[in-house]
């Protein structure tokens, strides 16, 4: 690969997880990286490790903001643009789920909130990366989806339809922008070894339903899925956009899992039965 020399990139949800591993992995091409979370002690040990394995002359920040709130995102991209003198690259990378369960057993902010979170807050850091990528004539976005997104994970259906409106969001998005050089892509992991996933990937009930269903045998590395994070950050990836790229051990191939395992734990017994 090339490098990422005088490239600018920002990263949301860069504090933890699949989104530090692409912070350090764009940054160690010598990408000006800024990262933005909730957490401001959590951001600024993530760009203490990220500086670490930096090629020299690359830039590293941060800038504490929510991405379901237009406000932050707005200055979380006028922070990249003055740090980097522009933006180049956007990894809409902050997910996550509220809610664990039958979605007839769902709490409707818990909904709103995974929605907010996963939909909302890619769409906004869409929306306000690709107008510096407008003035500059081009750029790549990438949104973090899920296996959730494209097959049923039982138990698991409020994140995995947020998911799958996270990837039609960014094939329209590639569709609108293609025409003005801004590529947009989104990145499908499977079940990837992060601190979030550690209750499940150290040894469960539910990675023994996992398993089976990934044909190579293991879960994923974050720093797997920054690789593919880079391939579409770079120009080595110049004629690819619209697509929702799965790198999940090739479960994709089998079923999705069943979190009902969890959601059965969670409610003391099936959570069906708990309902009025």
């Amino acid at each position: 690969m090339t490098t990422l020399n005088g490239r600018s990139a920002l990263i949301t949800g860069g504090g933890s997880g699949i989104g530090l591993a692409a912070a350090a992995r764009l940054a160690a091409d010598g990408c000006n990286v800024t990262i933005c979370g909730r957490t401001e002690s959590k951001l600024v040990e993530a760009v203490a490790q990220i500086a670490g394995g930096a090629a020299d002359g690359a830039e590293v920040g941060y800038v504490v903001a929510d991405v379901t709130a237009e406000d932050d995102v707005i200055r979380a991209v006028a922070a990249a643009v003055e740090q980097g003198g522009g933006l180049d690259i956007a990894f809409a990378c902050a997910g996550g789920s509220q809610h664990l369960g039958p979605l007839v057993a769902a709490e409707l902010d818990a909904v709103r909130a995974t929605i907010e979170l996963n939909y909302i807050g890619t769409f906004l850091t869409i929306k306000h990366a690709a107008r510096p990528m407008l003035t500059q004539g081009g750029g790549s976005i990438i949104g973090m989806s899920s296996h959730a997104g494209a097959d049923s994970f039982r138990s698991l259906g409020v994140y995995g339809s947020a998911k799958a409106g996270l990837d039609m969001l960014c094939r329209v998005a590639a569709d609108e922008l293609g025409s003005r050089g801004i590529r947009v892509n989104s990145v499908q992991p499977g079940i990837v070894a992060t601190e979030l996933m550690d209750p499940i990937t150290a040894g469960s009930r539910l990675l023994d339903d996992y398993l089976p269903q990934i044909p190579m045998g293991r879960v994923g590395q974050p720093e797997e899925v920054a690789e593919l994070v880079r391939f579409l950050a770079g120009p080595e990836s110049s004629w690819i956009t619209g697509q929702c790229i799965a790198v999940d051990g090739g479960q994709n191939l089998r079923r999705g899992a069943d979190y009902g395992v969890m959601a059965a734990e969670l409610f003391g017994g099936d959570p069906l039965d708990t309902l009025d």
